[in-house]
């Protein structure tokens, strides 16, 4: 059985991946209707998520996810945080996320929130 950090794992993951190949095909275990949904952007579908992730990406070059703190899960939900980190040095911002899971444990939805931005 799948575990929150599996989740949380996976998730982020997707979001470093670099090749957009390699990160349509992670996305290809979420829902195919998957929502996602922050401050910021906003997407349906893993098409619409794979080309949200890549304008993402390109944004912020040299920069990667990593899990902060714990994930945990209640029901369908797992929450988590993380930070945008260049290679060395301090995180540039950080954030938390909720994703909802279908009952197969695919991602289905993702709200994301913004704790802090740092310039």
């Amino acid at each position: 059985m799948r575990t929150a950090l599996d989740t949380a794992n996976d998730y982020l993951a997707a979001w470093n991946e670099t090749e957009p190949s390699a990160r349509r095909h992670r996305l290809d275990a979420w829902h195919p209707d998957v929502r996602y949904r922050d401050p910021l952007m906003q997407a349906d579908g893993r098409a619409a998520l794979a080309e949200m992730i890549e304008g993402a990406r390109a944004q912020f070059p040299g920069l990667s996810f990593r899990l902060q703190g714990t994930a945990d899960g209640h029901g369908p939900f797992v929450r988590f945080s993380w930070t945008l980190n260049p290679d060395a040095g301090p995180a540039v911002a950080a954030g938390t996320d909720v994703v909802r899971l279908d009952g197969s444990g695919r991602i289905v939805e993702i709200i994301g929130f913004m704790d802090e931005v740092r310039s």
